[in-house]
C-alpha cells in the first residue's frame, strides 16, 4: 500500500511538473495575432493576368446566370424582382431592353432552375483596329429536380474598364451575353472573271 501511495504521489508530481513546463512555452492567441504577419500566416496565391481574367469572368458569368434563374423563378413584379433585375443590369456596360431577351427566352423555354458554368476560356478577336474580348464557355442546365437538361456552348463579349480612382484596378462589364463571335469576311481573295 505504501508503495502504491509513493507511486501515485510521484505520478502527480511528474504530471504537475510537465503541465508547468507546457504553460511556459504556450503562447496566447492574442500574442500570436499581435506578432504574426500575413506573409507567414496567409501565403499569397500567384496568378498571371490571364488566369485572373478567367477566374473573374467565370465568377461573373455564374453570378449573372444565378440571378437570371432567380429572377425567372419569381413573379417578375415584386420589389425583390426589381432589385434582382437592377443587379443583373449592373453587370452590363450599357444595358437596354433587349439585353436579357435571348437569355430569358432560352432559360424559360427549357424550364431551367439552375446553371453550372464549365470550361470557360477567354480569347481576343481583332476587328479593324479594335481588340474584342470574348469568353467561351459551356453551360449545363438543370431542371427543378436537379436533372441535367444538357450542355450548351455559349459566348459572351466583355470589357475591362480602368477605374480613374485606383491605379491598376478594372471594372468588369459584359457588352453582349450569349453573343456570336464576329464573322470573318467571306469575300475570297483571288482572281475573278
Amino acid at each position: 500500500m505504501n508503495r502504491i501511495n509513493k507511486f501515485l504521489i510521484f505520478g502527480f508530481l511528474l504530471l504537475a511538473f510537465v503541465s508547468c513546463n507546457n504553460k511556459k512555452t504556450e503562447v496566447s492567441d492574442l500574442d500570436k495575432l499581435r506578432n504574426s504577419t500575413n506573409v507567414k500566416g496567409y501565403p499569397a496565391v500567384q496568378m498571371d493576368s490571364m488566369q485572373a481574367i478567367n477566374s473573374i469572368t467565370k465568377q461573373k458569368v455564374q453570378e449573372l446566370l444565378d440571378l437570371s434563374t432567380l429572377y425567372l423563378s419569381g413573379n417578375r413584379d415584386t420589389e425583390i424582382d426589381t432589385v434582382i433585375y437592377s443587379q443583373m443590369q449592373s453587370y452590363f456596360h450599357k444595358p437596354d431592353s433587349l439585353t436579357f431577351k435571348k437569355l430569358f427566352k432560352e432559360l424559360d423555354s427549357l424550364k431551367v432552375k439552375s446553371v453550372k458554368v464549365n470550361n470557360l476560356s477567354v480569347y481576343k478577336e481583332f476587328y479593324k483596329k479594335d481588340t474584342l474580348d470574348y469568353a467561351k464557355f459551356n453551360l449545363e442546365y438543370f431542371d427543378a429536380k436537379n436533372k441535367s437538361l444538357g450542355t450548351f456552348e455559349k459566348n459572351a463579349q466583355y470589357i475591362l474598364l480602368s477605374t480613374p480612382m485606383i491605379k491598376k484596378e478594372f471594372k468588369f462589364y459584359f457588352l453582349d451575353f450569349y453573343s456570336s463571335p464576329l464573322k470573318k469576311d467571306s469575300t475570297s481573295v483571288g482572281v475573278t472573271k
